[in-house]
């Protein structure tokens, strides 16, 4: 595993998550592209919620003690329960850009970690704590491409009564 590159990936998603809520207004970044999908600040609110409470944690334990059980989570419940689209966009990226940073600095002293440590979950099987980090970077590129759709969304409404479909044949 390519540990310096996955720390790379995860700066590189904040960068790219950041830039695809820049310039969003609060009304604006709660709208979603449609029905029963999130808004911007849903997505936003989400990915500080999975830095803190899934991701770093979840590999913190398979490295520490991968008998310990998970905590569990819930990213579907979290969103009604902790009201993320009556969030400002403002200060859920600010939540999530705190929490990034706070893993970055974690990962960079796991040099010589046990990446091969595995959990066993009871669903998904055994995983390894390196399974876990490269799909802590793909969730980023995951989360980009829907903000990237919300976006589009949002372009296309306000291009209203004129077409997008010039650019997308």
């Amino acid at each position: 595993m390519q540990l310096e590159a996955l720390i790379r990936s995860l700066e590189a998603g904040a960068a790219t998550i950041s830039s695809l809520v820049a310039g969003l207004s609060d009304e604006e970044a709660r709208i979603p592209p449609a029905p029963g999908r999130w808004s911007a600040v849903e997505v936003v609110a989400h990915l500080a919620d999975e830095e803190r409470d899934d991701f770093r944690r979840r590999v913190r334990s398979t490295l520490e003690d991968r008998a310990a059980p998970w905590p569990p989570i819930d990213p579907e419940g979290w969103a009604r329960e902790r009201d993320y689209r009556s969030r400002r966009l403002s200060d859920v990226l600010a939540d999530f850009r705190s929490e990034r940073e706070a893993s970055l600095a974690w990962l960079r002293t796991l040099e010589a970690a046990p990446w091969e440590r595995a959990y066993a979950h009871p669903k998904l099987g055994t995983l390894c704590a390196g399974d876990l980090l490269a799909a802590w970077a793909a969730h980023d590129l995951l989360h980009a491409r829907q903000l990237a759709a919300v976006r589009l969304a949002l372009v296309q409404a306000a291009a209203e009564p004129f077409s997008t479909r010039y650019a997308m044949p």
